[in-house]
Parts: structure tokens; sequence; C-alpha cells
């Protein structure tokens, strides 16, 4: 398996983790008043709303967010670690578009795909796809994302996880890239054909 490479954390990395955890310290009583259940959760939300205020979670499958909403609440209190979203749910015509034009940027369909695939294939589309920040956040998720039936499923894609509720647990067979799994055989033969 190919690990992500170490990207340094930056001094306002630093300084945007400190902050966000001590606002949400500081929200933690008014969540006890409003949320006694779920205090630890609505204000690791609150605080992370702020923190990353053009994240989009509408769209997620219920299992996906709540997957979600639960990983990067222990992330948060229990090891000091943000995870935001940068994509998740994709409406089909905007995945059309992300594809159509890493076609015309690569050249082809087969390498667009090893970035981007078309929207019947998407997990985005589905709603089941999230593609997380930062570095740290997405190397805490790799870890520990199982726990919470979330996996990082391609070599290529450090910061892209999916929600697999099936696997019980058990990261699924990484791929080298998106496009491989719509390819003909893979892991039955050496050479590899894409479906046309």
């Amino acid at each position: 398996m190919n690990e992500p490479r170490t990207i340094p954390s930056r001094p306002r990395d630093r300084l945007f983790l400190v902050v966000t955890l001590v606002l949400a310290v500081l929200l933690l009583p008014v969540a006890l008043v409003l949320h006694p259940r779920r205090a630890h959760e609505a204000a690791c939300r609150w605080a992370l709303r702020m923190r990353f205020p053009a994240e989009d979670l509408t769209g997620l499958t219920d299992g996906a967010l709540a997957a979600f909403t639960a990983a990067r609440t222990e992330a948060f209190w229990r090891h000091g670690q943000l995870i935001g979203l940068t994509s998740g749910y994709r409406d089909p015509l905007g995945q059309q578009r992300m594809f159509d034009e890493e076609v015309r940027r690569s050249g082809s369909p087969a390498l667009a795909r090893m970035l981007v695939l078309p929207p019947a294939e998407s997990s985005h589309v589905r709603g089941i796809a999230l593609d997380v920040r930062p570095h740290e956040g997405a190397r805490w998720l790799e870890e520990y994302g199982a726990r919470h039936d979330l996996y990082r499923v391609y070599d290529n894609e450090w910061w892209h996880f999916e929600y697999r509720p099936d696997n019980h647990g058990t990261p699924p067979r990484r791929l080298p890239h998106p496009g491989v799994a719509h390819m003909v055989g893979y892991g039955d033969q050496t050479r590899l054909s894409p479906v046309l």
C-alpha cells in the first residue's frame, strides 16, 4: 500500500487547530444546555463550521453523514485533529462537468478516470464519498475511520474516503486510482484494459 507523503504542518494550521479547540471548549456549556446527550458533537460541529465555513454536508446519505459526524467528533475530542470536508455529494451535472474538464485537461477519458469518474460511476454522486482535509485529518481517518465504516479507497487520493458499512471494519482492497475499478479483470489478469 502506498502511504501518503508527509506534508509538514504550517504554523497557521497549528494556530487554526488551537483556536478551533478553544472555541469548542467555550461552546461546550451552551451545547450541554441545548443538546445534553450530544453536547460534544454539537460543540465540535459549531466550531468546525467556523473553521470550515464553505463546507457542505448536504446530499450525503444518512449513514455517510452519521459516520462522518461521529468520526470527526472522535478525532476532535480524543486526538485534537480537525477534519473538514472539501467535497461530499456532487450532483450528476456537476460531476459530468468535472469529468469533461479532466478529459480536456488530460487529453483522454482513460487518463481522466485516474482522477475523476463520470456520474454513473462516482461515489460522490451516490452520496457516500468524502474528500477531506487537512492532511493530518486524512491520516487520522485512514487509521481510525474503519470504526465508522469510512475507508480510503485509492492510492493516488489521500483525501478520498468512502462510507462502506458492508465492510464491517475491514478495509476494502485499495485501488491505484478511481478508474481501475471500472477496468476489465482487475486483479484477475496481469494486463488491464479499460471498459469501453
